[in-house]
């Protein structure tokens, strides 16, 4: 088992009509590492909206036909999913559309509201009709309920804001604007920036606003509303420093893509600089350092350099392949890893080797990669890991709900080497987090189960389509 990511979202706002989708498609593309299972699209065309979702990646889903199938608009909103609350449907894509008294709205959200489940119990039994399992429904139903007597959509959702907790970065927009929205905490990055036609970008990372010729103007703050007219950009403040900030500290190690940059700092000089510390936490005699592709790879150089064992490519990575933990069932990521990655001969063979990545979480996608290194004639292999242990479950948005799921509250770390054949372990050290983090304030809850939030009662991720017992 690997950590499943959570979602991208991606939004353009223009004074004029022009290809927004295609705008859109570019974008998510870039963020795709965010998201494999699905993704979807809304553009606005003076009003009218027209979208499409599907299971599958941008490429697949997005054909040239049905790009072409768009009109031209001054507005879309695009998501790309790896749920996290609720099962891997069609019904589950975003973003979500509703159509209400006062107009309409499409709505992308990343991260996981940690009241998701009250909140719903409470809207159903005041009548609200769920279509979805998602907890992203339950923030459209929330600001839907504020804008029937909010003056205005910014309104309705800083309202909504005083009833949700948790993670949510979020871009909406209605028939003439577009809002973007990261919550008080700051868990989940959201950033803008502008084209040089003055066409407004919204992402989840900056390389999504970078990838489509934009320049990136800075980071939301946490808390803040940035709303998107004809008339320009207004900043709402109101919820911002209401909360302590605490940014998922798992982006810098995992999540973001390494040529983004979040809340200021370089994701990957964060990543050279978590090698170059576990090599001075956990030192080891070998010849060769190497890197698990992709989010490895920084973390090992930082080894390397900090060690002054030389890097090498000792594993490949089938580009064809999408991150081992799409594939939902625990037998298909088994299958996946002997086909997404295959060990360098000449570069391991008879060489004692320092393996780098970024997390272990069941330890099985560990131990076939050593075995695979060990058949390629690797003599002895020191894992080391750009995280702390897993021990404790997240419930901002990393799809981690059970501590059965992780190794290390089982086992200490001479006992995880043994169980997955490795010769020796060592962990990126709690108490050095913050130097990721840029001394940023950070959440590290599923590391030392210190929660920004109150603990949610019921934490299945498919808490919504149990079946009946027998």
């Amino acid at each position: 088992m690997s950590i499943h990511e959570e979602c991208g979202v991606f939004g353009i706002f223009s004074k004029h009509p022009q290809n927004v989708a295609a705008v859109c498609y570019y974008g998510l593309y870039a963020l795709q590492h965010r998201g494999q299972e699905s993704c979807g699209m809304v553009v606005n065309d003076r009003g009218v909206f027209s979208s499409h979702k599907d299971l599958g990646l941008v490429s697949e889903v997005f054909s040239p036909e049905v790009l072409s199938d768009f009109p031209e608009g001054s507005m879309a909103v695009g998501h790309v999913r790896y749920g996290t609350t609720g099962g891997s449907s069609r019904k589950n894509c975003q973003p979500i559309e509703v159509n209400h008294q006062k107009g309409k709205m499409a709505l992308a959200h990343n991260g996981n509201l940690s009241n998701a489940a009250e909140l719903r119990n409470r809207l159903e039994l005041s009548g609200a009709i769920f279509h979805t399992t998602s907890d992203t429904e339950t923030i459209a139903y929330i600001v839907t309920r504020e804008r029937l007597s909010a003056p205005s959509i910014e309104e309705a959702v800083s309202r909504a804001m005083h009833t949700l907790e948790g993670a949510y970065s979020l871009c909406l927009m209605s028939s003439a604007k577009m809002i973007a929205v990261r919550d008080p905490y700051g868990f989940r990055p959201l950033c803008y920036g502008v084209l040089e036609d003055g066409t407004y970008i919204v992402a989840s990372e900056s390389c999504a606003i970078t990838t489509v010729g934009g320049t990136v103007i800075r980071d939301l703050l946490p808390g803040e509303i940035l709303v998107f007219t004809k008339d320009g950009i207004l900043s709402r403040t109101e919820h911002c420093k209401t909360r302590p900030n605490r940014l998922c500290v798992f982006e810098y190690i995992y999540f973001a893509r390494p040529d983004s940059v979040i809340d200021g700092i370089s994701v990957h000089s964060a990543r050279i600089q978590a090698g170059q510390i576990l090599a001075r936490q956990h030192p080891v005699s070998a010849d060769v350092v190497v890197g698990v592709p992709d989010s490895g790879l920084d973390a090992a150089l930082g080894y390397s350099q900090q060690s002054g064992i030389p890097y090498g490519i000792g594993l490949i990575k089938n580009k064809y392949i999408g991150r081992t933990f799409i594939s939902p069932g625990q037998t298909q990521r088994q299958n996946s890893v002997k086909i997404k990655l295959s060990p360098v001969e000449a570069v391991v063979r008879g060489k004692n080797v320092v393996l780098v990545d970024d997390s272990i979480v069941r330890g099985t996608t560990s131990e076939r990669l050593i075995r695979l290194l060990r058949d390629a004639g690797a003599a002895r292999i020191h894992l080391r890991i750009s995280a702390p242990p897993f021990l404790n479950p997240c419930y901002y948005g990393t799809d981690i709900d059970s501590r059965e799921h992780l190794i290390a509250t089982s086992m200490d770390p001479d006992g995880i080497a043994r169980s997955i054949g490795a010769d020796s372990l060592g962990f990126f050290p709690l108490d050095q987090l913050s130097a990721l983090a840029g001394g940023h304030g950070y959440c590290s809850a599923c590391f030392d189960g210190q929660y920004p939030t109150s603990i949610p009662s019921d934490t299945r991720k498919d808490r919504f389509e149990a079946r009946l017992p027998l």
